[in-house]
């Protein structure tokens, strides 16, 4: 038997007569190049102002129009955190979405949603609550997580409204 083909694929039994060395060497190689990606979508509904200090109330209003009211204003934000890896040949998975809605929900949505980002998120203290930036910041929360998990994060996509979204891949 082959100890690396055996490692990605159980099932495959080759003769070690040096026969399928070829075929060997092209599977091996194929199956441990492939990257794949894999997106879960989370929800959470949550308050926000943006609101620039140093700045009179009629610039705030100027530039941020209906998102500098005084008295905050909501979203149902949806959020796809795209991850990648290899797929694992004992469970056909690159990783477990059960366990990446796990890591999102402790991480993330539980501690955003029906809150405040001016005020109540913790990983969002002192930050202008856009957008682009709650999506940098989502990225941050996630990352160690997800590495743990063996895989990469390569994406957060956070959907303000229906028409409005930002991605975030990381620095480059």
């Amino acid at each position: 038997m082959f100890t690396c083909l055996n490692k990605i694929q159980p099932y495959f039994v080759c003769l070690s007569d040096g026969l399928l060395n070829p075929l060997y060497n092209y599977i091996c190689s194929t199956y441990l190049s492939i990257m794949i990606y894999i997106t879960r979508r989370e929800h959470f509904n949550a308050a926000h102002k943006l609101h620039n200090p140093a700045w009179s109330e009629e610039k705030n209003n100027e530039v941020f129009g209906k998102c500098a009211n005084p008295n905050w204003h909501g979203h149902n934000y949806n959020l796809f955190v795209t991850v990648k890896g290899p797929v694992n040949a004992e469970t056909g998975y690159s990783a477990n979405l059960k366990d990446i809605s796990t890591i999102i929900r402790t991480h993330i949505t539980e501690k955003l949603d029906h809150k405040n980002l001016n005020m109540d998120v913790d990983f969002l203290k002192g930050m202008m609550p856009s957008t682009e930036n709650v999506a940098i910041a989502i990225w941050k929360q996630l990352t160690p997580h997800i590495d743990a998990l063996g895989i990469k994060l390569h994406s957060v996509k956070l959907y303000e409204t229906e028409n409005n979204y930002v991605e975030y891949l990381g620095e480059e």
